[in-house]
């Protein structure tokens, strides 16, 4: 690592945004060319919904990131790329065959509340379900409100309204690969969120 990327980690990592702007511009084309996107996607998903989403999550982790040696902030932002990646596509396979007993509808109502709460690793058995329910939807709707904008929606959009991918993708103006990379950083950012808090979502007969 030479002396002007250290010192350009050294601030990102404090929070200067324009030195992780540098970094970004360093190491993003770099990135960019390494990823594929295999033909059948091709028309669903595009390398810049990859990128794009990536930059933010970089913006949104750099603060968690330690340095490790020469090229440790290329290599993170790779991994970061790749998941991104993985994620759009897993989401874009499950898509073609999902569920029967989907939930659609234009209005989320309890039941889309619980299960997302189950997604996100929580219980809620209770003799008095509909009362730890109330609390669920309490809970979630104030820190899904604490997300950014775009993570908020798509939560909002998929899981609690019930929307398919391609609607989502309508509504929020992306492609149906970009919601499926943003539905799953936005339920890893809604775990992070809640956090400890979990414990309020697991209750006891």
């Amino acid at each position: 690592m030479d002396a002007s990327e250290s010192t350009l980690l050294a601030r990102a990592t404090g929070g200067d945004v324009d030195a992780l702007s540098a970094l970004l511009e360093q190491s993003g084309p770099r990135v960019r060319q390494e990823l594929t996107i295999q033909k059948q996607w091709q028309s669903a998903l595009d390398i810049d919904d990859v990128m794009q989403i990536t930059y933010m999550e970089a913006f949104l982790q750099i603060g968690r990131f330690t340095p490790c040696g020469p090229d440790s902030f290329l290599a993170w932002l790779r991994q970061i790329a790749r998941n991104n990646l993985r994620d759009a596509l897993k989401g874009l396979a499950r898509d073609k065959r999902p569920p029967p007993n989907r939930q659609v509808g234009p209005q989320p109502d309890t039941d889309s509340y619980v299960a997302l709460c189950d997604l996100l690793g929580a219980t809620t058995t209770t003799p008095s379900r509909a009362a730890a329910s109330r609390e669920t939807r309490c809970m979630l709707d104030s820190a899904i409100a604490e997300l950014p904008p775009d993570y908020a929606q798509v939560i909002r959009l998929h899981d609690l309204e019930g929307r398919a991918g391609p609607e989502v993708a309508r509504a929020m103006g992306r492609s149906r690969g970009a919601v499926f990379m943003l539905l799953a950083r936005a339920h890893d950012r809604l775990r992070v969120k809640l956090g400890s808090e979990t414990k309020f979502f697991s209750w006891s007969t």
